[in-house]
């Protein structure tokens, strides 16, 4: 029996979905699950407003990552067909800046398939971050593998706002997804970009082969890490790697995935990201109305997405469009 009043009051007053009331709800369906969309939905205009934020990525170091995560096309240990190319020159990575921001994003993370940062690749990156912030408005975000203390902090010096390292499972779940690096690299990572002063960006994948209790036992554990934004990922199968051939999930499993994770996470930015095209497929506006209140627009990493119009027809249409404050 799900406890309603419960659920009513947290969405209501911003406050966090306890865990075991969450668990009531895995199992929602039909007018269950329209309630609880609904209620996501209310969550997310009494903490956020209707805003929605836009955010681009580019891929500016692609393939040869040394790490064998098996949902990854980008790593050395398969045969995926990527075509991998060396850190972007500046000018490069500014233009492709420029094109985002005259599509409508407002936020741009500059992604590297390494395991983390080298000297040259972190100048790169710290030169790339300073042209982006000194010829555009945009807000600079980067994911650039493992950090130690020392290149967080130089990040930071360069204006990198939040830095994005997802945990991508539960601790007891992440064996089955990584082996060559460990779970608590990740969180140290995201401990040492806080402590820079970045703002921490984490979330994970879904559709692994996790199951509920893993999705909630990752939930708690990004709740002891608190990040300021949780991208939503869906397991897109890539040719090659260990989890190709994996069934994608149910598009209403997706949309039941955000609206939980909004009501555990009222405060956070819940960014539905990669796999939401080819996942959620007509169901797309059913999960921004579950509490998504940021989407990757334009292209992916090594996959495409919609064209930024459609997307930003699709927040029109659903009021979800507004300025961010």
């Amino acid at each position: 029996m799900v406890e309603w009043h419960v659920v009513e009051a947290c969405a209501a007053n911003g406050e966090p979905l306890p865990l075991g009331v969450a668990e009531q709800l895995t199992r929602a369906s039909g007018p269950e699950l329209l309630r609880l969309v609904g209620l996501a939905h209310a969550a997310r205009l009494r903490v956020h407003g209707p805003a929605t934020e836009l955010e681009a990525l580019i891929s500016a170091k692609t393939g040869g990552c040394p790490e064998d995560c098996r949902f990854c096309s980008q790593s050395v240990h398969f045969e995926t067909g990527v075509k991998a190319h060396p850190f972007l020159d500046p000018e490069e990575v500014l233009r492709r800046a420029r094109d985002a921001e005259a599509q409508g994003a407002r936020q741009f993370c500059i992604v590297a398939a390494v395991r983390g940062p080298n000297e040259s690749l972190l100048r790169a990156a710290i030169a790339a971050a300073e042209a982006v912030r000194a010829h555009t408005s945009l807000e600079v975000h980067a994911s650039l593998g493992i950090l130690t203390p020392e290149s967080a902090r130089r990040l930071a010096a360069a204006g990198v706002r939040r830095y994005n390292h997802n945990l991508e499972a539960a601790r007891s779940f992440f064996p089955h997804v990584v082996t060559t690096h460990t779970w608590e690299e990740r969180y140290q990572t995201c401990l040492f970009a806080r402590e820079a002063g970045m703002e921490v960006c984490s979330g994970g994948i879904f559709g692994m082969g996790e199951g509920w209790v893993e999705r909630l036992e990752f939930a708690e554990q990004l709740r002891q890490l608190d990040p300021v934004e949780i991208p939503i990922n869906f397991l897109d199968p890539r040719p090659g790697t260990p989890l190709g051939e994996r069934p994608l999930l149910p598009p209403l499993e997706a949309v039941r995935i955000v609206a939980l994770f909004r009501l555990l996470f009222p405060r956070a930015t819940i960014r539905v990201s990669g796999g939401r095209e080819r996942v959620l497929r007509d169901l797309q506006a059913l999960a921004l109305l579950a509490g998504a209140n940021g989407i990757v627009l334009g292209n992916y990493l090594t996959t495409r997405g919609r064209s930024a119009a459609d997307d930003l027809q699709l927040l029109q249409d659903l009021e979800l469009g507004g300025p961010l404050s």
